[in-house]
């Protein structure tokens, strides 16, 4: 039984599950438990379909991904994906994490988003940075996903590498715009800082330039400021609630920083991800660019965590970034902005200790004792209270 006055409006849509390899499949499964309680909460339907991306394809169809997989990945409102990869496949080529680079670039979701904070305050303590320094950062890490030196025509010899760090005008303003439309949706606006490396690379003085250009043009109400990526890559271990707003950075930089903002909050079990074909719509609005017929905006979800193959199949993984991976999904895809709000609030629940109120619930890479299927159920049952169900 729906809890709110607009389950009529609660549509879902057309959604393609990826769960990957090792822990992969395990998360998902946990995850879209989640879904289902969505599902009976509100009415909306989502239409689940299966299929392989990574090291579980290579070994059915010989590729990372097949192209039956990339078309429905086109054709999809939003894909959920679980891990790829493992030793087993070594650094054979085509790798599995190749089918998720390929599905990026087919969906053209070019916008990678990465929140860094704290789900639960509780859990400020597991950072390796010192509690006064960590606490209270919160920021959104920008990596612009289909561009630059992982793209491009590469060179391979015996004797010589070259990778083009390679960058349009149109590729640096729709991820620039994607940042700027998440900091409006504050008020005030969050402040933007654009990561480059203007003093050595002409890339990024293109970058630069053309970010300011759309700021001045489209978002003069927000504070964008500029900040070298490696001076960046120092500053957010000695200072970094300096930079809570928004992070927007070219791929390169945003594939190491984005792991070093990881590293800031102690466990990558607990990080989500989203990879969009445009700019989030506020609440109650629609996307410009990349909708999907559920009217958002066409995306991909997964945690920031590997496979995790060392504890595949014991029941040891945290399910969390999966989840919170959902929420994301929710929001961003489907404009189910209040039930995101709920599974992330549920989460932080059961992450909270028993002192500020909470469940205390966490497996082993949060320094506790519970296995996979005792905190997903910890966490769905917080989802019904909170939903009432």
């Amino acid at each position: 039984m729906a809890t709110n006055g607009s389950a009529s409006k609660r549509k879902g849509g057309k959604l393609l599950i990826l769960p990957g390899d090792h822990i992969g499949p395990e998360v998902v499964h946990e995850a879209l438990k989640i879904l289902d309680i969505i599902e009976e909460s509100t009415g909306a339907q989502f239409e689940r379909d299966f299929d392989l991306c990574g090291g579980c394809s290579l070994d059915k169809h010989k590729d990372s991904v097949t192209e039956a997989v990339l078309k429905k990945s086109e054709e999809a409102d939003a894909v959920f994906f679980g891990s790829a990869g493992g030793p087993e496949w070594g650094h054979s080529q085509p790798n599995p994490e190749s089918g998720l680079l390929r599905i990026r670039l087919r969906m053209q979701i070019f916008a990678n988003l990465r929140p860094c904070n704290f789900v639960s305050k509780s859990l400020v303590h597991r950072s390796p940075i010192k509690e006064e320094i960590i606490k209270g950062v919160d920021f959104m890490l920008i990596r612009e996903n289909c561009g630059g030196a992982y793209y491009g025509n590469k060179i391979e010899e015996e004797d010589y590498g070259c990778d083009p760090w390679e960058y349009k005008r149109s590729e640096i303003e729709r991820v620039a715009r994607v940042a700027g439309a998440l900091a409006m949706q504050h008020d005030p606006p969050l402040p933007v800082w654009s990561a480059d490396k203007a003093n050595v690379l002409a890339s990024s003085r293109v970058w630069r330039r053309i970010v300011h250009e759309v700021f001045d043009k489209e978002f003069p109400k927000v504070n964008l400021r500029d900040q070298l990526a490696d001076s960046l890559a120092m500053l957010l271990i000695t200072k970094p609630t300096a930079f809570n707003g928004i992070i927007v950075t070219d791929n390169t930089f945003g594939d190491i920083l984005s792991d070093e903002s990881g590293g800031l909050t102690g466990s990558l079990g607990l990080l989500p991800s989203a990879s969009l074909a445009g700019a989030p719509a506020a609440p109650g609005t629609e996307p410009t660019q990349g909708r999907n017929n559920a009217g958002g905006v066409r995306g991909l979800y997964e945690p920031v965590h590997g496979s995790a193959p060392d504890i595949s199949g014991k029941g040891l993984a945290n399910p969390a970034a999966q989840v919170l991976s959902l929420a994301m999904m929710l929001r961003y895809s489907f404009n189910m902005h209040r039930e995101a709000d709920v599974v992330e609030e549920a989460v932080a629940r059961v992450l909270d200790s028993k002192e500020d109120g909470g469940l205390e619930v966490r497996t082993g890479d949060l320094g506790g004792r519970a296995g996979t299927r005792e905190m997903s159920e910890a966490i769905q049952g917080e989802v019904r209270r909170l939903l009432k169900v």
